[in-house]
């Protein structure tokens, strides 16, 4: 049936709208299509190109030479070396224990590393170096470079390695660094990238420690061509980091070997501190150990050694320790006395060799006693019953003042491992710790530095300074970076009186020079650098009073470990004060016999900087000394650290 020409042409009409619709919207997209086109290729374009070129060109971060460690003088103390190694890439090497097989025929090959670097091999990914020897020589280095076509995968490289010319002198006060662990990433909150590279080295005690965020600089960066599995194909371009910042000690590296050679394998610690603005001179434990062994990883069989060690090398005892001062202490007691007007110099104790305190018996060291005695002659015999009656009327509240002001029981804010708090005991103190309340007979143990009394060498050097000085002293250890001198205003007056302070520095002038003085045996003669000084001699036992009825046994008859510690504190010159030292020996005995000859000698050395004429030794002692420095001189190190004689 024919259609009407009316329907033909209304339906004309509506396929022609339809086809006018259609084509407009397919004009619009098309034209929505060129503006986002245009919008990414134009105004984005530099955005896109970037992100294209990141799927070929990786920045990865480069290593900042680490900052190096200086003594007061300048000599180095840890210093940045060149150094060689080989690394092996898995995926080039292709069977790698027949790659190392051929590799251990040019270079010698430590078991412990090549089990670390394929174990590492393993974790990484097939493209990435791995370290299989470090610090090679120059010949070992060109062997394996003039034979790199038969070695595919390995390859020779160079880069810095850290080195401590010293070795054990600052162990314990430099410290080391080693690769990063991941112990060390978890107490990081959030870690520097620079922490992820592999083998990456931070310090791990000591200033390198401490001092980590200025000693560790910041890293620079590299652009490298990668292919699609992301292998380095090119390096780009480069922008180097920051170097580390130099660090400058307050420590005088020739007494420091000094001090450290003078106490040999002794279980020891000293410090010397100046007595007129806080720098510590020598910071020295013993026996000590050689750092360089754990900058790449110590191995199993050394570290064993030093953990075994009944003398523990690897302890700071310097800061780390906390002895019984023992009669150290009687300066703190004695000024506090003087302090509080309960006594004078002049008044006298009667000491018949023990005091009955709340039904118990304290003795005196002198088990006759010393009869009379008064603040000059305690002190300088030593007398225990002496204190015990003033620190009856004293109190441990008073005393454990004067300590405080003193320095004891403070942590101090020094850039090394493990200070140790020490402990000045106080009423509180024992309620809250021990639960228990104070009775008088912790205040008499407590008057001669036994009981709950505990101090570290640095804590004695530091009462032993202030009490040569009258200054509020705090110990410094950091003397500039990079150039730039650290530390604050000059100390103040620890607000004690002086004349209080001449009775307890002439008391301790007697100890040494004076013939019944504890340490008379080790006074120094030349008038010019007399010292004044104090020694002491700690109980680790307690001395049953069956043992006292039968006779009390001698150091040298008990096992080491169950001695007594030997201590010894003192400042000189005695007019003019410039240093004060501290010295314990660990089960040593007598302090007058163990810890003072110690202190003597290091206190002429660094008066004298350098060997002090026998003149200002005893006569006795000359031919002894004589023999002592030469022995001492021959291992002395140089700047170098090298110790074949040199003097440094």
């Amino acid at each position: 049936m024919r259609r009407a020409p009316s329907d033909i042409a209304d339906t004309q009409r509506k396929f022609t709208r339809r086809a006018l619709l259609l084509g407009g919207a397919q004009v619009g997209f098309m034209a929505l299509l060129g503006l986002r086109m245009r919008h990414l290729q134009v105004e984005q374009a530099d955005q896109y190109r970037l992100l294209a070129e990141e799927n070929r060109i990786n920045i990865r971060l480069i290593p900042p030479a680490r900052g190096e460690i200086f003594d007061r003088n300048g000599v180095p103390l840890a210093r940045n070396v060149q150094s060689y190694r080989i690394s092996i890439v898995r995926e080039d090497a292709g069977d790698i224990d027949a790659a190392l097989a051929r590799l251990s025929t040019l270079v010698e090959l430590d078991e412990d590393e090549v089990n670390r670097a394929v174990a590492e091999m393993k974790r990484s990914a097939p493209f990435l170096p791995v370290t299989v020897a470090d610090r090679v020589s120059w010949e070992e280095m060109s062997r394996v470079a003039v034979n790199s076509p038969a070695l595919p995968g390995i390859t020779p490289e160079v880069g810095l390695s850290r080195i401590y010319p010293l070795a054990g002198d600052f162990a314990h006060v430099v410290g080391y660094v080693g690769p990063v662990s991941d112990y060390d990433l978890s107490k990081i909150e959030n870690p520097d990238q620079l922490l992820r590279i592999p083998r990456f080295q931070i310090g791990k005690v000591g200033v390198e420690a401490k001092q980590e965020a200025e000693l560790r600089g910041s890293a620079g960066t590299k652009r490298v061509e990668v292919n699609s599995v992301g292998r380095v194909m090119r390096e780009l371009d480069r922008r180097e980091g920051e170097a580390g910042e130099d660090l400058q000690l307050t420590i005088d590296q020739r007494l420091q070997s000094y001090t450290q050679l003078r106490l040999g394998e002794e279980s020891a610690a000293a410090v010397v501190m100046d007595c007129r603005n806080g720098d510590l001179l020598a910071v020295n434990s013993s026996p000590t150990f050689d750092p360089n062994l754990f900058v790449n990883g110590i191995s199993v069989s050394d570290y064993r050694a030093l953990t075994e060690n009944k003398y523990r090398p690897l302890a700071a005892k310097s800061i780390q320790g906390a002895y019984p001062p023992g009669s150290t202490f009687k300066m703190v007691t004695g000024l506090a006395a003087l302090e509080a007007g309960l006594f004078d110099a002049e008044d006298t104790v009667w000491c018949p060799g023990h005091l009955e305190v709340s039904n118990r018996r304290f003795h005196c060291w002198k088990r006759g006693g010393h009869g009379h005695v008064n603040l000059e002659t305690a002190l300088r015999e030593s007398c225990d019953v002496y204190f015990y009656e003033i620190a009856l009327e004293l109190g441990i509240d008073r005393i454990s003042a004067m300590a405080d002001k003193l320095g004891l029981g403070h942590k101090f804010d020094l850039p090394l491992s493990g200070i140790a708090r020490g402990l000045n005991p106080t009423k509180e103190w024992k309620k809250q710790v021990r639960g228990a309340d104070w009775v008088v007979g912790d205040t008499v143990n407590a008057s001669i530095g036994q009981g709950f009394v505990l101090a570290s060498p640095l804590q004695l050097a530091v009462m032993t300074a202030r009490l040569a000085s009258g200054l509020d002293l705090v110990p410094r250890l950091v003397k500039s970076v990079n150039g730039i001198e650290q530390g604050g205003a000059p100390a103040e007056s620890l607000g004690l009186n002086e004349n209080n302070l001449r009775q307890i520095r002439k008391a301790m002038f007697t100890v040494s020079n004076n013939r019944r003085g504890t340490a008379y045996g080790s006074r120094i003669i030349e008038d010019a650098y007399r010292m004044a000084g104090k020694t002491g001699t700690s109980q680790v036992r307690n001395i049953t009073a069956a043992e006292r009825a039968q006779g009390v046994f001698r150091n040298e008859d008990l096992p080491w470990e169950r001695r007594d510690h030997a201590l010894f504190v003192n400042f000189a010159p005695y007019e003019n004060p410039e240093i004060a030292v501290a010295v314990v020996v660990e089960h040593g005995g007598g302090g007058s016999t163990a810890a003072a000859p110690i202190a003597r000698d290091i206190t002429l050395q660094a008066l004298y900087q350098g060997d002090p004429p026998l003149a200002a030794y005893p006569t006795k002692d000359r031919r002894k000394i004589e023999t002592q420095q030469e022995r001492i001189r021959a291992m002395m190190p140089d700047r170098q650290g090298n110790r074949n004689g040199g003097r440094a």
